[in-house]
């Protein structure tokens, strides 16, 4: 499930709701915001979590809220005695990051979703939560994000941690960066791996994907136009979007839906509409090194595989056949890893858009 991230230091603007709608509309499903920032006016953020709790409700969201024993001090609340203002605010979930102990947590669980600290979870609070007769049904494993770079967690560990994790009945979530309005005050992105820092937000959460991550959240409050895009057609469409740069000799039908061939090759991504579409001959133009990412079209030269259509996963050297048509944006390159089997694909030319 994709979720995003929505904070209540000041109140929801007109700017807010259009990009919560965006999100929305690209098929994200959960909402994730905290009350542990010490310099937030409660009164304030308990004002605003109420309004983002009906526009969650509103739109059928999961609303996830972070919190701790310090911060409920602040707020003066109680969590055994005040549950239900929680959940009167439409949350739907507690994280809970430091201050309340197992005990304290297994009677939550009985009431309420609870989020633990994924990466802190141990076996002893396992046995405690048991003893406690926590609601395993309740009790979730979610990661923190990593303002501050090279503090993200490593890949290896992470999925070793997860494995644990998923072997002991959790459901998991982590947090990729966005890539526009990057949060206060480090603004280095809000990942869980370090690796992901900076990195194209869909390469991101087609990894952990791939890692069998169960929630995936965007931790900074916003994407940019065209990375929405790619979310929306890949996670609503099934469209895997590539954002291109092409060159003039490129042909006008480049841009339409294209499909990875069944036959997945080890080099290249093989577009299987390619020879169909092609109506004319293809001069020799451009015949330069393959670097990776770069898009090719097959020349009168390759007989009968004119007009194939290749996107290269790894370098290659230059070919009399073959025309270098335009190239993959550096950031989008690692989704090729991502390319199956039938996957729908559509290149995107970005020259007039960035």
């Amino acid at each position: 499930m994709l979720g995003f991230s929505a904070y209540l230091h000041s109140s929801l603007t007109k700017k807010d709701i259009d990009m919560f709608n965006r999100f929305v509309e690209a098929g994200f499903k959960g909402v994730f915001t905290s009350i542990n920032l010490p310099e937030d006016d409660p009164k304030v953020l308990l004002k605003n979590l109420k309004t983002l709790g009906e526009l969650c409700d509103e739109n059928d969201l999961e609303l996830t809220l972070d919190i701790a024993s310090s911060s409920l001090k602040r707020l003066d609340l109680n969590l055994d005695r005040d549950l239900s203002v929680f959940k009167g605010l439409h949350v739907t979930m507690l994280r809970i990051d430091d201050g309340i102990d197992n005990a304290g947590i297994a009677r939550l669980s009985n009431g309420m979703k609870i989020a633990l600290n994924a990466s802190t979870i141990e076996q002893s609070d396992i046995d405690e939560l048991k003893m406690a007769n926590a609601n395993f049904a309740n009790l979730e494993a979610w990661h923190n994000y990593y303002p501050r770079e090279n503090t993200g967690l490593d890949k290896q560990w992470f999925y070793e941690k997860n494995k644990w994790l998923k072997d002991n009945g959790f459901t998991v979530m982590a947090f990729i960066p966005g890539d526009a309005n990057l949060r206060a005050p480090v603004y280095k992105g809000l990942p869980t791996l370090e690796e992901h820092r900076s990195q194209n937000p869909l390469y991101a959460a087609l990894d952990f994907n791939k890692m069998n991550v169960d929630r995936i959240y965007v931790g900074d409050p916003a994407l940019k136009d065209l990375t929405f895009e790619q979310f929306r057609n890949y996670f609503v469409n099934n469209i895997l979007q590539l954002r291109v740069q092409l060159d003039n000799n490129a042909p006008a039908y480049i841009t339409n839906i294209f499909h990875q061939r069944a036959d997945v090759a080890r080099d290249v991504v093989r577009l299987r509409e390619g020879r169909p579409l092609n109506k004319s001959e293809v001069v020799p133009d451009n015949n330069t090194l393959r670097k990776v990412g770069s898009i090719t079209l097959d020349n009168s030269l390759s007989g009968r595989y004119q007009g194939e259509l290749q996107l290269i996963k790894y370098q290659l050297p230059a070919d009399a056949s073959v025309n270098v048509i335009g190239r993959i944006i550096d950031s989008d390159i690692k989704l090729l890893n991502y390319c199956e089997a039938n996957q729908a694909i559509q290149l995107v030319d970005i020259r007039n858009k960035e």
